[in-house]
């Protein structure tokens, strides 16, 4: 569901590491089997769930989300006029800390997302977000990436939101990284709006953490322990006001870097 997870950018010397207040090592068992029952529901609902109407479908998924968030122990808060169900074929771009952000997305405003092929091969999630009709990447080889983001501009065009997240990478706490250009050309060539999606990570007393993001050589393993070892965790996540395509175009290249740097003044004021 993500893209480029679990590649982190964040270093240990640059991230907000103060320590979280923990749970008791037997809540985090009953939060780690509430996460895996939430899983396994939503591989064996994935099949049937794609035979009902797409309105259906968003509202399980959009509850899907927001059990695996509660299972988790995270207080999500959505904020915006995207935080909610909304039909139309939009470009949805986010910050990127954590694979906790795509249920925190989805829990607002879900979607097709694009991750990288690797996340094919994940037990149990891997097929998961297969069935959930994921846009795949292999960013070894780029020169698919403009089959890629046909592939994005025909699922903008068929009016399902897709969720990007233009970073490259993970990021976390003082650091961000650069929107990349590349794949705003599918709204460029669908004529699709973009929506910017800020998130952030932080404890029950306001302080921020980067409890959920990828640090140094981190894995996946090791960022699920700490967040269901986390107390208070909370993630704002604030949808803003969707962004046209420019009218006019002033050249391909031109209008899509144009949509980057919209959307990331847009995620960098509010983060």
């Amino acid at each position: 569901m993500s893209v480029w997870l679990p590649t982190a950018t964040c270093r240990p010397e640059t991230c907000l590491a103060d320590p979280a207040p923990e749970v008791s090592h037997p809540r985090r068992a009953l939060r780690l089997t509430a996460c895996l029952l939430a899983v396994l529901a939503g591989v064996v609902l994935s099949l049937p769930v794609r035979l009902l109407p797409y309105d259906g479908r968003d509202r399980l998924a959009r509850l899907w989300a927001r059990v695996l968030l509660r299972a988790l122990g995270v207080t999500v808060h959505l904020n915006g006029p995207g935080a909610g169900p909304g039909g139309g074929g939009v470009l949805v771009v986010a910050n990127h800390v954590s694979w906790l952000d795509i249920p925190l997305v989805a829990a607002g405003r879900p979607g097709r997302s694009l991750a990288k092929t690797e996340v094919r091969r994940w037990p149990v999630l891997g097929p998961l977000i297969a069935w959930g009709g994921t846009v795949f990447l292999d960013r070894d080889r780029l020169r698919t990436l403009p089959d890629t983001v046909t592939a994005v501009a025909e699922e903008l065009r068929s009016g399902h939101p897709v969720i990007v997240f233009p970073e490259g990478s993970t990021w976390c706490g003082r650091e961000s990284g650069r929107f990349r250009p590349a794949l705003f050309q599918a709204a460029v060539e669908a004529g699709a709006f973009v929506q910017p999606v800020t998130i952030r990570y932080r404890l029950a007393d306001g302080r921020p953490t980067s409890v959920p993001a990828f640090i140094g050589d981190d894995g996946l393993l090791t960022s699920l322990a700490r967040v269901v070892a986390a107390r208070g965790l909370v993630a704002d996540v604030t949808f803003l006001p969707p962004i046209p395509p420019p009218t006019p175009q002033p050249t391909r290249a031109g209008a899509r870097r144009e949509l980057a740097r919209a959307a990331q003044a847009a995620v960098e004021g509010i983060r």
